[in-house]
């Protein structure tokens, strides 16, 4: 029996360093690395090393509602989505807050404007940090509390 805590389908998700304070994320153990919604993505060059800058609606619904984030690029990789289709996509990697337990993962972008969840937390960041039960939502509340941080 492992002691690792168990999250549910859907969980609310913080992302502190890109000034994100919640997003409805599905979990998705099918999807190798995690996605965050994602226009207007712009590369830039900050310090000799690249940055991509992006908007984000953070809520499913609301359009008019958005968040400018700035992040380094760790990578550009060539991902599959759910369809087959192969994209090139930035990489950055960010901390992640979910109730109580805040992580480094890395996460792609992508515009999911036709998809119903802005994210999805992926089985590279959710190894060796929980057990997913398919049958809830929600475990850690509507909205993150303040985290610790977990190094693994």
């Amino acid at each position: 029996m492992t002691n690792l805590p168990t999250i549910g389908w859907r969980e609310w998700i913080m992302l502190p360093d890109l000034n994100i304070p919640g997003i409805k994320a599905k979990i998705d153990t099918g999807a190798r690395t995690s996605t965050l919604h994602a226009f207007r993505v712009e590369p830039y060059q900050k310090c000799h090393q690249l940055w991509v800058r992006f908007t984000i609606h953070p809520d499913q619904y609301d359009t008019d509602n958005w968040i400018e984030c700035h992040a380094a690029v760790k990578d550009q990789r060539l991902v599959s989505d759910s369809g087959g289709h192969k994209q090139l996509r930035y990489i950055i990697e960010t901390q992640m807050c979910v109730g109580h337990h805040a992580f480094m993962a890395e996460m792609t972008l992508t515009c999911r404007d036709d998809m119903r969840f802005r994210m999805l937390l992926g089985r590279t960041a959710l190894n060796g940090r929980f057990i997913v039960d398919p049958s809830v939502s929600y475990l850690f509340g509507k909205r993150s509390l303040p985290a610790r941080v977990i190094n693994r």
